[in-house]
């Protein structure tokens, strides 16, 4: 019994550590006070506020699109990369292949949105596309960092897949696309869908690589929210929070349901 108590001791002290910052937050968001970390009385008066801030509102709706399409480019670019390193075998320059494709797990991220403002500089005065840079080169640096976790955890996959049941499939008759779409696909399900939710909470929380390669027609949430760190934070930030831990909990929930019901379907 007095072994047993010090791993839920250790779990309880972690979760603290991890969710009492959160909650605090969440907490001051109800406050009345002007002073973002300061107790005025329970009141709805800064999401009020946020509701008609104008300028926070399209920023969050960009971030937003800009994730979900970031993801879904992210998992569509990671599952080929996962499948050419899991299943294609030796073949010349994969050592290369496979460096260049995680080379965003491990570059800083300064060095990626500089590297991605010159490229699309360089692309620009040789096609003039983009002619401005904003939600779309958002979008595309995003989806290559995205696209390197995806690759991982689709390889991953892969690699621990056994291929009896693709192989019985043929047996019986099945095509490639028939037997991907009915076996494989439903396999790798639980690590598309991380991959998606990987990618989408970098793209929603990126500031560094967003500020190199945006430009005025396009500003994030967490652009917004790092230039109001220079004139002083308010509660509206607070509020903001709350909505974003709600929005992230209903998307990891839904998550959860829909591999649960594949995993129940399987």
């Amino acid at each position: 019994m007095r072994r047993s108590a010090f791993p839920r001791l250790g779990l309880l002290l972690g979760l603290l550590f991890l969710w009492l910052p959160v909650l605090l937050l969440a907490g001051y968001a109800f406050s009345d006070a002007r002073i973002p970390f300061q107790w005025g009385g329970f009141s709805w008066r800064w999401f009020v506020a946020l509701a008609g801030n104008e300028r926070m509102l399209a920023a969050a709706w960009l971030s937003l699109r800009v994730a979900a399409g970031a993801a879904t480019l992210a998992v569509a670019l990671g599952a080929c990369i996962g499948w050419v390193l899991a299943r294609q075998g030796p073949f010349r320059g994969r050592p290369l292949f496979g460096a260049l494709a995680g080379a965003p797990l491990v570059l800083p991220d300064v060095v990626i949105g500089l590297s991605l403002l010159l490229f699309f500089v360089l692309l620009e005065g040789a096609t003039g596309w983009p002619a401005e840079r904003g939600a779309t080169t958002i979008l595309l640096a995003h989806a290559t960092i995205g696209g390197a976790y995806a690759a991982v955890l689709v390889q991953a996959r892969l690699a621990t897949m056994e291929r009896d049941l693709e192989e019985a499939a043929r047996d019986l008759g099945a095509g490639p696309a028939t037997s991907f779409a009915t076996i494989t696909l439903p396999l790798l399900a639980p690590s598309l869908v991380a991959g998606w939710l990987l990618a989408f909470t970098l793209s929603l929380d990126d500031v560094v690589v967003a500020s190199f390669v945006s430009g005025p027609a396009g500003t994030t949430l967490p652009m917004v929210v790092f230039s109001m760190l220079r004139l002083g934070l308010t509660p509206e930030i607070n509020a903001l929070a709350v909505v974003i831990l709600l929005v992230a909990l209903a998307t990891a929930g839904g998550a959860l349901l829909l591999l649960r019901g594949v995993i129940g379907r399987r």
